[in-house]
Parts: structure tokens; sequence; C-alpha cells
């Protein structure tokens, strides 16, 4: 990892790390950092930066990680960008799955949700307006009678 490495880094094992750094690039502009393969061709450590955050990755491997995981995946990204649709429109014609269609949303943001190709989760947002707490809690709650 480069020497400014955050304290907390993201690592994300996948089927393919070079299959997952094209879509990672191709939809969110990542940028790759290192990749490091050992003499079976198999990535045992890439990072790349996504807008200045750092994500590792590693292909799976029975030795390492496993691919097998239980269906769906307990962690979920928030990738903020300036355009959240035109990025969902790229996962989705690069193999991404819509979850949860882009909209505006009651707390002030305009955001989705995909499960890209590997089986990870992100929240693609963007601010659209500055909510106050107490605007949220208002909004929480107006959102929960319409559940109801």
């Amino acid at each position: 990892m480069p020497d400014d490495s955050p304290i907390l880094t993201p690592r994300l094992v996948v089927s393919s790390s070079a299959d997952a750094i094209r879509f990672y690039e191709a939809v969110f502009g990542a940028k790759e950092l290192e990749r490091y393969t050992n003499p079976e061709g198999l990535v045992v450590h890439a990072a790349i930066s996504i807008r200045g955050a750092i994500v590792s990755l590693t292909d799976a491997h029975e030795d390492w990680y496993p691919a097998e995981r239980p269906e769906g995946s307990p962690v979920l990204m928030t990738l903020t960008c300036d355009d959240p649709d035109a990025v969902a429109q790229r996962a989705e014609e690069h193999g991404a799955t819509i979850l949860i269609p882009v909209a505006d949303r009651f707390y002030g943001q305009r955001e989705g949700r995909i499960r890209d190709p590997f089986g990870h989760l992100w929240i693609l947002s963007r601010t659209i307006k500055k909510m106050s707490p107490e605007d949220i809690r208002r909004g929480v709650d107006q959102f929960g009678k319409h559940k109801q």
C-alpha cells in the first residue's frame, strides 16, 4: 500500500481483481495504484483510488479468501459522486444490478443502490439540499408513517 494510506482500508474479495479493477475504472473513474500477483497469476493484493479513497482488492482463493459467502453483502459502501444517475447507468452497462433506482430522497440526497458484478453493494449519492438534523428526523417520521 502507498505510504500515505488511510488507517482503515476496505479489502474486497473478488473472483477476478483484474475484471473488478476494469469495472471500477470504467464506472467510478478509479485509478490503479498497485497490483501484486503470485506465480500462478492470482492477484494477492491490488490497490485502487476512487476519488481519493483507497480500496484494496484480492482474488478469491480457497486457501486465503473463499469466494463462497452468504447471499447479499453485509457491507454497504457509499460513493459520493457528482452525477449518481450517470454512474448508475454506467454501472448497469458494465454488469451491475440496480437495487434501488437513483432518486431524490427526503434527507437531502439524490442516491440509489447497486450491486456490482462481484457482489458488493454501493450507494451512489450526491447532496442536493443541506438538511438540519431536525428536518431529517421529521422526514424519517413521515417516511415511517408511509410504511405502516
